[in-house]
């Protein structure tokens, strides 16, 4: 009996991770007019066919992007000019990366990885509002489109694949 029950609790466990099993971001929260690091986490593939491209869409008001190169991944950027200019270090700017995508690698269904980059968040954001980065996670075979994001006071936890999201923090 014993034996029983903590293999239905193990099973609940793992279904529980597998519902939860989406690209999210390791630090979920960061002040306006700083620098930010994000690290999209990468569970799993499309079914059990591995990860070969992840693309995401930088919002606005995060300026400054530069993605961490990864082995064996090729790095392509889109730019383009951004919504206003932002002031940034020692000047201003006025275009930049719009989208990042990681692709030629290849990441099995049964490994996990993170894609990097850092940037800048503008300080003219709202503290207390959220930035999404929509992503796309293609396969071998299949896609997942991390794209949805809350409307109409439904919660982003009954979407069935949300944008990782950003609370923004006053500025320090």
């Amino acid at each position: 009996m014993r034996a029983t029950t903590i293999s239905l609790t193990l099973v609940g466990v793992l279904c529980g991770a597998a519902a939860q099993a989406h690209i999210t971001l390791e630090q979920k929260e960061a002040p306006v007019g700083a620098s930010y690091k994000a690290v999209f986490r990468v569970p799993h593939g499309c079914g059990t066919s591995p990860t070969v491209k992840i693309r995401v869409r930088i919002p606005d008001g995060v300026v400054g992007v530069k993605p961490m190169p990864k082995p064996g991944w090729q790095l392509d950027l889109v730019t383009g000019p951004y919504d206003k200019p932002y002031a940034l270090f020692h000047g201003s700017v006025s275009e930049g990366v719009k989208e990042v995508s990681w692709s030629g690698g290849r990441l099995p269904d049964e490994h996990y990885d993170e894609f990097v980059l850092i940037g800048f968040i503008g300080d003219a954001l709202p503290p207390g509002g959220t930035l999404y980065f929509p992503v796309v996670q293609e396969c071998e075979n299949g896609i997942h489109r991390w794209i949805e994001l809350p409307q109409d006071g439904k919660p982003a936890t009954d979407l069935k694949e949300p944008a990782p999201a950003l609370k923004l923090l006053p500025k320090k």
